[in-house]
């Protein structure tokens, strides 16, 4: 089934917004020389916070915690605001993490950069390379993981 909620950022408050600038900038900042936008860029920021469909209650917490802490938010190592959040709050870190990339890597300036055409993986698809398909040999030989269904259509 697909949301037919209205993507939208009026969800999340001017404060918040803020702290969403300064954790996605902070997490993947910007890179000139390659010509790569950081998570901070406004149109990706906007995109991360349209995105949040059902992660927003959660995304809204943690932005509120992360600007309620005494800090900058804008440093990511060990002992920065943002490394003990990820330790004290470990699934809230997961959802912020998570919406910043994804919304990062779908923005057509970064596919560019990273090689890839800006387009939907389908109906074309991508092409890939063939890998050694004897890895499967192990769950091969393991042999059905599943209950069979009966004649009847009933499971047994």
């Amino acid at each position: 089934m697909t949301d037919m909620t209205p993507k939208t950022t009026d969800r999340f408050s001017a404060e918040q917004r803020e702290v969403m600038r300064l954790v996605a900038g902070a997490i993947i900042p910007a890179d000139p020389a390659r010509d790569m936008p950081g998570a901070d860029d406004p149109a990706i920021l906007d995109d991360i916070l349209a995105s949040a469909g059902r992660d927003a209650d959660d995304l809204a917490l943690a932005l509120d915690l992360l600007g309620a802490s005494d800090g900058a938010l804008t440093d990511v190592a060990e002992g920065s605001v943002l490394a003990k959040f990820r330790q004290a709050q470990p699934a809230l870190a997961a959802v912020l993490s998570l919406v910043i990339a994804q919304c990062y890597y779908r923005d057509t300036r970064v596919l560019i950069a990273v090689g890839m055409e800006p387009r939907p993986p389908f109906p074309k698809g991508y092409p890939m390379d063939q890998g050694d398909w004897s890895l499967l040999d192990p769950v091969r030989a393991r042999g059905p993981i599943y209950r069979a269904a009966t004649d009847e259509g009933t499971p047994t």
